[in-house]
C-alpha cells in the first residue's frame, strides 16, 4: 500500500482508510501490468508533490486500468457505508476509483493545508476532460477540507453537462451535508432542467423545503403552459410543503396530468396532512391512488415516465 506516513494525524485514519479501500476494489479488478502501474503512479505522486505527475495519472488512468464498471458486491457496498456515512459508489468505474486514490495521495503530501488542496481542485477542474471531472466530483464523498472545496462544488451543480452535474447531485453525501437552502433548491431544480431523475439524490425528503416547493410550482406551471411534460418526481418536493399556491397546482395536476403523476403526488403526501393539503389527500384517497402508489418505488415512478409507462 502508498506510504502516507506524512500526513498529519486529523486526517490520517480517514483518508488512509479511504485509499486503502478504494485500492483493494482496484486490484482485485485489475491484471498485474494494471496493477504495477496504479501503483507506480500512487508512489510518484506521493513523492513528487507536483501537479505534473497528479495530472498525467489522472489523464492515464483510463487507458492503463480501463473503464469496467467496479460491480461492488453488498459486502463492499457495505464497508463504504462504514468508511463514511452515505458513501456510495455503486455505480463507479474502475477508472473513477483509481482517479480518485491519485487525489487523495495528493491531499496527502500538502500536510492538512486546505486552501492549497481547493487549489488543486481547481487547477484539475481547469484542464480537465469531462471524465475526469466526473471522477473529480465523485471524490467529494471522500475528500477532507468540506468547507474549503464548497465553491468546487457549486460548479458541479452548475453545469449543463448532466453526466458532471449527477457526479456531485447523485448518491454523494457531499451535497446534503455541506450546501446551504439556496444551493440545494439550486441543484434540485437543476435535476429537472436536466431531465435528470431525482431518486438517487440523497436526503431529498429531509432537505425539501417550502421556498423549493414554491419554486417547482412555478416550473410545473411553466411546462404546462409550454406543453411540455412534468417529472413525477417533482411533486415530491412540493406535496410535503405546500401551500395554498402549490395545493392548487397539485388538484389540478390531479384533474389533467397522467396517472404517474397522480401516483407521484398521492406517494408524497405526508403520514399527517396540514390543513391545507388536507384536499389533496381527499381527492387522492377518493381517486384510489394512496393504496396504488405503495406498489412503486420513486426510482419506479421515474422509469415509468422515461418509458411513457402507466
Amino acid at each position: 500500500m502508498i506510504h502516507t506516513s506524512a500526513m498529519p494525524a486529523s486526517s490520517l485514519p480517514r483518508v488512509t482508510a479511504a485509499i486503502t479501500l478504494l485500492d483493494g476494489w482496484i486490484t482485485a479488478r485489475s491484471s498485474d501490468a494494471a496493477c504495477q502501474w496504479f501503483r507506480q503512479q500512487c508512489q510518484l505522486i506521493a513523492d513528487d508533490g507536483q501537479d505534473s505527475k497528479l495530472f498525467k495519472a489522472m489523464g492515464m488512468a483510463a487507458r492503463k486500468l480501463g473503464k469496467a464498471d467496479l460491480c461492488l458486491d453488498a459486502g463492499e457496498l457495505q464497508r463504504a457505508g462504514l468508511l463514511r456515512t452515505g458513501f456510495d459508489p455503486g455505480n463507479w468505474s474502475i477508472d473513477i476509483a483509481a482517479r480518485v486514490v491519485f487525489i487523495l495521495i495528493a491531499y496527502a503530501g500538502m500536510h492538512d493545508d486546505e486552501q492549497a488542496f481547493a487549489a488543486l481542485l481547481d487547477r484539475l477542474a481547469d484542464s480537465a476532460e469531462i471524465n475526469e471531472l466526473i471522477a473529480l466530483y465523485c471524490g467529494f464523498a471522500l475528500y477532507p477540507a468540506t468547507q474549503s472545496i464548497e465553491h468546487r462544488a457549486r460548479e458541479a451543480i452548475r453545469s449543463s453537462m448532466r453526466p458532471v452535474f449527477e457526479a456531485m447531485a447523485h448518491r454523494n453525501p457531499y451535497p446534503v451535508e455541506a450546501f446551504d437552502e439556496a444551493a440545494w433548491n439550486q441543484m434540485v431544480v437543476k435535476t429537472f432542467f436536466l431531465d435528470s431523475p431525482l431518486w438517487p439524490v440523497q436526503a431529498v425528503d429531509a432537505r425539501a423545503n417550502p421556498a423549493l416547493a414554491v419554486i417547482l410550482v412555478d416550473l410545473a406551471y411553466e411546462r404546462w403552459a409550454a406543453g411540455r411534460s412534468i417529472s413525477p418526481e417533482l411533486w415530491r418536493c412540493v406535496t410535503p410543503h405546500a401551500d395554498e399556491y402549490g395545493v392548487a397546482a397539485l388538484m389540478q395536476a390531479l384533474d389533467k396530468s397522467t396517472r404517474i403523476e397522480k401516483l407521484a403526488i398521492a406517494k408524497s403526501l405526508p403520514a399527517s396532512c396540514n390543513p391545507i393539503s388536507l384536499a389533496v389527500y381527499r381527492r387522492c384517497e377518493e381517486m384510489g391512488l394512496i393504496a396504488a402508489a405503495t406498489d412503486f418505488s420513486w426510482q419506479q415512478l421515474y422509469e415509468k415516465f422515461v418509458q411513457r409507462d402507466v
